[in-house]
């Protein structure tokens, strides 16, 4: 989420955090990307393309809005050679070629599709917002990342507007 929620929106403005070396540095670590080196215009260039693709897909309302997405991820994905590795415990994936950031990436969204929480990260109901979450509520319904921040002022304007509505008709 850290990494769909580093593009420019209205929590951090019209910033893209992976601009700056330390920012993006601190964003990639978990994917593989070394400390002590600046990320190369390629390699950003590469993660900002997957980021737009991951927002395709997880701003989308349905299922079949966001396949266009996924087999855009599907391409993006080629780049990376996975191996799949077996043990006592069980399977898994390992990447064995291709750039480690996108392999990183890509693992990532693997785990979180096998493990079945990819569909509660979502993007917040305002389209002024669009901040990413992790949906936490039971019925997987959660519109808002926050409803004091969005929930709530999209609720008042739309009870505004009603009521406006009633006042004129």
């Amino acid at each position: 989420m850290d990494l769909l929620n580093s593009r420019p929106h209205a929590a951090t403005g019209s910033l893209d955090t992976l601009h700056a070396d330390q920012a993006a540095n601190a964003l990639l670590r978990p994917f593989g990307h070394p400390d002590a080196v600046a990320p190369s215009p390629e390699r950003l260039a590469d993660v900002r393309a997957l980021r737009a693709t991951l927002m395709t897909i997880v701003a989308a309302p349905d299922s079949a809005e966001a396949a266009p997405g996924w087999a855009e991820l599907t391409e993006r994905a080629s780049s990376v050679t996975l191996r799949h590795t077996f043990s006592a415990p069980g399977t898994g994936l390992q990447q064995v070629d291709g750039d480690p950031v996108v392999g990183g990436i890509t693992l990532a969204v693997a785990q979180l599709v096998t493990e079945g929480t990819w569909p509660r990260i979502r993007a917040c109901a305002n389209e002024l917002c669009r901040h990413v979450f992790y949906d936490t509520t039971r019925s997987r319904t959660q519109r808002w990342h926050s409803y004091e921040m969005c929930g709530n002022k999209n609720n008042v304007a739309a009870y505004r507007a009603r009521k406006k509505t009633l006042a004129d008709g």
